[in-house]
């Protein structure tokens, strides 16, 4: 197979393109929360809620679902979008539950950490805000992925190293507030961060 040079831009919208089930889970499982708490109001050692109203059952399915809805979406009718430069490997559907579930354990995570830092709800973390999601995702693609993420980062479409890894960490904050502000102004959000 020849490989074709990927420009800078193209770079950026094939890495966003990978992670985009990660990105909109945790924008879903805004606009379908609600209902029980994970926690199920339960508090932790600490006497502080373990995670909080704020996340939910209803979310975390509904979340998680969405996400392999837009995986779907993806392989059905962009499949040509990034021709030669997207692979999902051998199991998509499992990488595109790993995305959008790993993304909402972070989301989850960072909750866990604001709650015993004695932050309420909707408190602004910044670090913790933007990149919990994507790390959730990472580390649960990268555990259990089969070597997927290992091949789009430094093996793949074609290999550019840390590129990918330096783009999540550039384009997510981004990303990450202006879909937030969108929510915030929709009223699916209560902080537009």
């Amino acid at each position: 197979m020849t490989v074709v040079a990927i420009t800078p831009l193209g770079i950026v919208l094939v890495t966003v393109w990978h992670m985009l089930p990660a990105y909109l889970a945790n924008t879903i499982a805004s606009i379908v929360g609600g209902g029980a708490p994970i926690d199920y109001g339960r508090n932790w050692r600490d006497g502080r809620r373990i995670l909080g109203d704020g996340k939910t059952w209803r979310g975390l399915v509904g979340g998680t679902l969405g996400g392999l809805l837009v995986g779907h979406f993806q392989i059905t009718t962009g499949s040509s979008f990034f021709s030669g430069y997207v692979s999902w490997g051998s199991s998509p559907y499992l990488i595109f539950f790993l995305l959008a579930f790993g993304a909402l354990v972070g989301d989850m995570a960072a909750s866990f950490i604001k709650r015993r830092q004695g932050q309420e709800r909707g408190a602004k973390s910044p670090l913790l805000d933007i990149y919990d999601f994507i790390i959730g995702a990472l580390v649960l693609t990268g555990l259990f992925g089969g070597g997927w993420l290992e091949y789009w980062f430094f093996g793949g479409w074609p290999s550019h190293g840390w590129v990918p890894l330096i783009t999540l960490v550039i384009a997510t904050p981004i990303l990450h507030r202006s879909v937030n502000i969108l929510g915030y102004k929709l009223g699916v959000k209560q902080v537009p961060w």
